[in-house]
């Protein structure tokens, strides 16, 4: 889904909060991470679908971050930052995935300015775990990232952390990746590559891109699910069929390098100045020369794929 994001001053930021005061709005604050982001929407399905989504806080938690969903069926997408109170205002959205990212977005933003000897940080990739053991996997849309990482997950040696979105602390030599959601928003199609699943999805609701949010609980077992993982290597992916080689070890200037060229493979981030690009770059330098990089193309089948993922030692 195309859209840009419009940086907005506190004054346009309080004009517009103030046209939705008599809209029935539903709320419900999330804990994601730790941090406190509330949802307004005027859109029943959205917060249903957050309220499965991601893990409830109290309600006397004052949030670090706000997120205002209105749907008036008159404009098109629009999507408007006020970064100072951190207020995230969704306009004509028809999407819950873009809701979520932004929210998770929202968040990441929040933590690159929150200071502390542990900052976190985030990635816009999965993460599963293997005895302790943390492997990621990024990429751009439709180079395999989710069914990668289901592909892993029919494995029982494998655990699920997360498939979409994580948060990071760099502590000494230490990569600690953290779940982001509660369940999982995945694709209905999941099962057509990875048939293992089909009978776990059965009774999903779907909305109208084909995604719903599945209870992981359900889907793996609740032993196979954790809440954070050492990282111990990083798989980049692409998607090209002029570049015969598939898979190969990355030096960390070179994994940078493509992950910048590429955004980091993140189009929700917020804030995409000089200061930002400059901190998620320093991260990201650090993590790829504290684990392993490696680069695979995959222009063979899943199966071939994974099998090159499952060949790292982790």
């Amino acid at each position: 889904m195309s859209y840009s994001v419009e940086i907005i001053t506190p004054v346009e930021k309080d004009l517009l909060v103030d046209t939705f005061s008599k809209t029935f709005l539903y709320e419900r604050k999330a804990e994601i991470h730790g941090a406190c982001i509330k949802l307004l929407t005027n859109v029943k399905q959205f917060y249903e679908m957050w309220t499965e989504n991601f893990k409830p806080i109290s309600e006397e938690i004052r949030p670090h971050g706000r997120l205002f969903v209105i749907n008036s069926e008159k404009e098109n997408l629009k999507v408007k930052y006020e970064p100072i109170s951190k207020t995230l205002i969704i306009l004509d959205c028809d999407y819950y995935g873009l809701v979520k990212s932004l929210a998770l977005s929202l968040t990441s933003d929040f933590f690159e300015e929150y200071h502390s000897e542990h900052r976190r940080y985030s990635v816009h990739g999965s993460l599963v775990d293997r005895q302790g053991r943390g492997l990621v996997i990024v990429g751009p849309p439709g180079s395999g990232k989710t069914t990668l990482t289901y592909g892993l997950l029919t494995n029982i040696m494998y655990n699920y952390v997360a498939d979409d979105w994580f948060f990071v602390r760099i502590m000494g030599k230490d990569l600690i990746g953290y779940a982001s959601e509660k369940n999982s928003y995945i694709r209905e199609d999941l099962a057509s590559n990875w048939p293992t699943f089909k009978k776990r999805l059965e009774d999903i609701i779907v909305d109208s891109k084909g995604r719903a949010v599945a209870n992981v609980h359900l889907l793996f077992g609740e032993h196979r699910i954790r809440e954070s993982t050492h990282i111990k290597a990083v798989i980049l992916l692409q998607r090209n069929k002029n570049i015969p080689k598939t898979f190969s070890e990355l030096d960390p200037e070179t994994a940078l390098n493509y992950l910048v060229e590429n955004q980091f493979f993140n189009p929700h981030q917020l804030v995409r100045d000089e200061r930002k690009t400059s901190l998620r770059k320093q991260f990201f330098k650090e993590v790829f020369e504290l684990v392993p990089v490696y680069l695979l193309n995959t222009i063979e089948t899943p199966e071939s794929s994974l099998n090159h993922i499952l060949s790292i030692e982790v």
